[in-house]
């Protein structure tokens, strides 16, 4: 492998119709299919916050999905990202909120 120059790590907040919808499960299986890492979890507020983690146009592929509407079910409303330091996850995770 590689040097990790590339490794890069954004952290979002989706809010519109994302709870319910099937959207961490899709995420999480988005994200495996660009060997992104990190998390996704229901807000109380009904927003759902996802962790991305990997290479940079990964990321960046898995962020323009979501920014895209996400799985089917979805109402993609406003997609508001960070820059972050990675974390250093090993899997992506579904965690409740």
């Amino acid at each position: 492998m590689g040097e990790m120059v590339d490794h890069v790590a954004r952290h979002l907040t989706v809010s519109g119709q994302v709870q319910g919808v099937f959207f961490r499960a899709s995420t999480r299986q988005r994200a495996k299919q660009r060997s992104v890492v990190g998390w996704a979890a229901n807000r109380p507020d009904g927003t759902v916050e996802v962790w991305l983690e990997g290479a940079a146009d990964d990321v960046r592929a898995v962020e323009d999905w979501i920014v895209g509407g996400g799985p089917p079910a979805a109402r993609v409303a406003e997609v508001e990202g960070a820059d972050v330091e990675p974390a250093g996850h090993h899997r992506f995770e579904i965690r409740s909120g």
